[in-house]
């Protein structure tokens, strides 16, 4: 498959992951914006190489094989932080981490955080409507940057987690930023032509 397939395959399946998830006050109203669903994650897999989207395939025709739900993972997840008491009640039902894996996950996550404070920066208003960075930051009704990403981290097969810390030192041999890239390609999906011009016109608003 080619690069776009691939990408359009993961976000449809991802998609239907997401509408499964329940949540314990109801339906959340972002489960019915395809939008900004498609837009944020198509940001994300731009920027990745083909064979790490391969890999991450993988993963998802996997758990759907063996009726997991990667979507529900990631945000049992990101409750160790948000909403720890919860958390405790799930986390028997989540697969084990590998302490390779999370030392894997911990760095990458230290990695990213810094490039996403780069990013805020360098882009201050851009960055204000996205989420806040740091997990000290969390609580019950909002989710840092730093432990949305240590969720999803958390879902992805040990091949795909070191395929993905490739990709990660690449970048960060090069003097690369990726959180830049993805924002790059989000503010594109929504029109603009440049960061700076979303920048701008974050202060016209």
């Amino acid at each position: 498959m080619t690069k776009e397939a691939y990408i359009e395959k993961i976000i449809q399946s991802e998609w239907m992951a997401f509408d499964q998830v329940k949540n314990k006050d109801g339906r959340a109203s972002c489960q019915d914006d395809w939008d900004t669903f498609s837009i944020m994650r198509k940001s994300q897999y731009l920027v990745w190489p083909l064979s790490l989207l391969e890999s991450y395939y993988q993963d998802i025709s996997s758990a759907e094989q063996t009726g997991r739900n990667l979507i529900m993972e990631k945000y049992a997840r990101m409750m160790e932080s948000t909403a720890p008491q919860e958390y405790k009640e799930l986390e028997a039902q989540l697969p084990p981490l590998s302490e390779e894996c999370k030392r894997m996950i911990n760095e990458m996550v230290s990695i990213q955080t810094a490039w996403m404070e780069e990013f805020a920066l360098r882009y201050p208003r851009l960055a204000s409507q996205a989420r806040v960075i740091h997990s000290s930051e969390d609580s019950l009704n909002r989710t840092s940057y730093e432990t949305y990403l240590r969720g999803e981290l958390s879902t992805y097969s040990e091949h795909t987690l070191l395929a993905y810390g490739r990709f990660i030192v690449e970048r960060f041999q090069k003097g690369g930023n990726l959180a830049e890239e993805i924002m790059e390609q989000t503010v594109r999906l929504y029109g603009y032509h440049t960061l700076e011009e979303a920048e701008h016109s974050c202060l016209q608003n």
